[in-house]
């Protein structure tokens, strides 16, 4: 049995304003056998996506940060409500941003601007329930990191997913990253490979670079 979704804002937190937001990028790494029989495998990084209440944008799991939680508990809370899943959280967030909510135009997002302000964390997937608080009104869906990318219908959203591919260990970082490279020129984002100064994959950065969208552009369902 789930247990069910809060609701309400009572316990909302703010700050300048702005409604806090606190989510998470799911993933998992799995293992897949390279060629029939040869016992090899490589592994391939796919992370977890859910859709919007009577929409079929999809999203990562984010929501409202109250004020007898932290920050993280949120993170994981949201996870657990809407996306039906439980795991190890990333110990610090992969980034902060400010948007607008779209579904939210009426309320103006909670705050009296209009505004919400999200910290965004990691969090590797061990438990997924087959019942879950929201789902009656979202559905989950298992992606690769370059099919997200190409689903991810914000900038902001767009922006997490490759710092999250940044936060991965070299070998499922690299494989994430030759999946972006096979976007249609001008889809994906300007991949920017760094030599490694000491010729060990464990010491070789692969940054990406993407172009930054003002803030207050940005629109969340």
């Amino acid at each position: 049995m789930s247990v069910p979704a809060r609701t309400g804002r009572d316990r909302q937190r703010y700050e300048d304003n702005l409604r806090l937001v606190s989510g998470c990028i799911p993933y998992r790494v799995v293992e897949e056998e390279q060629e029939q029989e040869s016992h090899r495998f490589a592994k391939r990084v796919e992370v977890l996506m859910v859709t919007s209440p009577n929409r079929d944008d999809l999203v990562f799991p984010k929501g409202g940060w109250e004020d007898d939680e932290t920050v993280e508990e949120a993170a994981c809370r949201e996870a657990l409500e809407e996306a039906g899943v439980r795991g190890i959280l990333s110990e610090k967030s992969i980034g902060t941003w400010e948007f607008r909510s779209k579904s939210s135009s009426q309320e103006g997002c909670g705050s009296p601007v209009g505004g919400c302000k999200g910290h965004m964390f990691t969090l590797e997937v061990t438990e997924e329930l087959e019942a879950w608080a929201e789902q009656e009104n979202r559905n989950r869906r298992w992606l690769t990191v370059k099919n997200a990318f190409q689903l991810c219908r914000y900038e902001w959203m767009r922006q997490a997913l490759l710092k999250f591919v940044n936060s991965l260990d070299a070998d499922v970082r690299r494989e994430a990253l030759n999946g972006l490279a096979e976007l249609p020129h001008g889809a994906g984002p300007e991949l920017v490979i760094a030599p490694s100064s000491s010729g060990s994959k464990n010491h070789c950065a692969v940054p990406v670079t993407w172009p930054i969208v003002p803030v207050e552009r940005e629109a969340l369902v």
